[in-house]
């Protein structure tokens, strides 16, 4: 079959296109020919050797799978081969086969195509578990969601809408902050061109945010924490401004507020349980219309690199998606 595959860790341009042999899967385990693989931002620093784990070299980026079953192991009874399904791997998606834990694998929706099938894991996934579970956000609080332009920030701006918060979002331009403003943003802030902090406080009548959803770090991260309010949430899910910042602890005791990781690999993997009930939950919303993931460009599987490259350079609005076979 073919992958991209990492050789040594290093930028997308040192990614090759090889024919690699074929997976075959465990008794727990579910072999998948992959139509398409979602882009996300932990695909950038796993193949720069910079994400919290490592795997072994070499190997095959790419975690948002949808495909057909080809294969299952002798304990699988759930998906049955010729069905179309999709799935979450912590890496092996940019390639025509990949072997998907049978707790990681979803029947797919007849309705929903095999690149939105590929969008929808891990954005969806992450950030309803941040939201639900992490920042427990109820309806009628105020949501602020940093890069909302993205895959997971605008996940997380419709989930939030959808969940009965006022959401705030923050992206880098004009054209973002107009998709955001279409997938259900009350109030948006240009952090390009405006005082974030201040912002914040303006659009809130001086009381803050409830709950921060922040996957960018970097500068953004202090003024936001700065503009929440008593006994807020702010959500760490991740750093693609490339810093991970260094937060005043006594802002914390000042606010009264939380500081909460999130990590919704580690928590599908540790409580499939639990993750599987927000994905039935997100299945329900997916089939009645409200939710509707932002499909920014398909990428042949040999423009992999391509697709990671804009990315990293923000380009991508919503999802980026690679179509493998």
């Amino acid at each position: 079959m073919k992958a991209i595959v990492c050789k040594q860790f290093g930028p997308p341009s040192s990614l090759v296109l090889e024919d690699i042999e074929s997976p075959k899967p465990a008794e727990k385990e579910v072999l998948v020919q992959v139509k398409a693989c979602g882009v996300n931002f932990p695909d950038t620093l796993i193949i720069q050797g910079l994400y919290q784990f490592k795997p072994e070299l070499p190997f095959t980026p790419g975690s948002d799978i949808a495909g057909v079953v080809k294969e299952v192991g002798i304990k699988i009874k759930h998906v049955k081969p010729g069905d179309e399904v999709f799935g979450f791997v912590m890496h092996g998606g940019y390639a025509e086969e990949v072997v998907v834990p049978g707790n990681a694998c979803f029947l797919k929706p007849s309705e929903m195509e095999f690149p939105v099938a590929a969008s929808f894991m891990m954005a969806y996934g992450t950030s309803y578990h941040a939201l639900k579970d992490r920042g427990r956000l109820k309806e009628g609080e105020t949501l602020l969601v940093l890069g909302a332009s993205g895959g997971v920030g605008l996940a997380a701006v419709e989930l939030g809408k959808l969940m009965g918060a006022k959401v705030i979002a923050a992206a880098s331009s004009t054209e973002k902050l107009e998709l955001c403003k279409e997938y259900g943003a009350d109030e948006v802030i240009n952090y390009d061109t405006e005082d974030l902090k201040a912002r914040i406080k303006e659009l809130t009548d001086g009381k803050g945010v409830n709950v921060v959803y922040d996957p960018v770090g970097g500068r953004y991260s202090e003024p936001a924490i700065r503009g929440v309010a008593w006994e807020g949430r702010y959500l760490v899910v991740g750093f693609a401004a490339g810093d991970i910042p260094k937060i005043p602890l006594n802002l914390a005791l000042l606010k009264g507020c939380a500081i909460v990781g999130v990590f919704w690999g580690s928590f599908a993997m540790k409580t499939p349980d639990k993750n599987m009930q927000n994905t039935m939950q997100l299945m329900q919303w997916y089939g009645a219309g409200k939710l509707k993931p932002h499909i920014h460009k398909i990428y042949p599987l040999a423009e992999a690199s391509k697709a990671l490259e804009d990315i990293m350079n923000r380009t991508v609005k919503g999802k980026a998606v690679i179509q493998c076979s």
